[in-house]
């Protein structure tokens, strides 16, 4: 799979909507903003179908990877968003590492925890924002945000290695004896 994809799941009192531009995006936050939410609405739907009165508009099928045969649905899908929270413990592994890089899916994990087997981008960490109070009668609107946005790229400068022997150095070849940029 390449490319961006829109998701929006929603029902008769939720709407998430939000778009995945890699294979992996990390969904973030704070205890009660709609993480769990918004994976079990996605299992509702799945299981369920539209008697669940969830609905997933995307253009590729959104799943959930969860319990002990992960390894086995991952073998046997392609061209899928997979969404896995937290308690789902492989999501640490490097078994599932390797899975990720070898598929052709994408992945939505939400966790708190940093996940240091796989190769995320920090443009693809995001938290979720709850707009609206919580009434039953009144939708809340749950949007994605990024939480490394606008990063600012630092610039490295060589610096002067101090030595007795500045020629036999591996900077030699960047400093010449009086300390200007060769």
């Amino acid at each position: 799979m390449r490319g961006k994809y829109k998701i929006v799941v929603k029902n008769n009192r939720l709407h998430y909507e939000f778009e995945i531009k890699r294979n992996i995006t990390v969904i973030r936050g704070d205890s009660a903003t709609g993480k769990t939410t918004l994976i079990n609405m996605l299992r509702q739907s799945e299981n369920l179908g539209a008697s669940s009165g969830i609905e997933v508009v995307c253009s590729v099928p959104c799943r959930i990877l969860e319990g002990p045969n992960w390894k086995l649905i991952l073998e046997n899908s392609s061209g899928t968003i997979f969404f896995t929270d937290e308690e789902n413990t492989f999501i640490n592994t490097e078994e599932f590492a390797t899975a990720v890089k070898n598929s052709d899916n994408y992945y939505v994990l939400i966790t708190r925890e940093n996940l240091y087997n796989l190769p995320y981008s920090v443009e693809e960490i995001y938290g979720i924002h709850c707009s609206g109070k919580y009434h039953d009668t009144k939708k809340m609107y749950n949007q994605m945000y990024q939480i490394y946005s606008d990063y600012q790229e630092l610039s490295t400068v060589a610096e002067r290695r101090t030595g007795t022997n500045m020629r036999d150095s591996r900077w030699s070849r960047y400093w010449s004896g009086d300390g200007s940029s060769v």
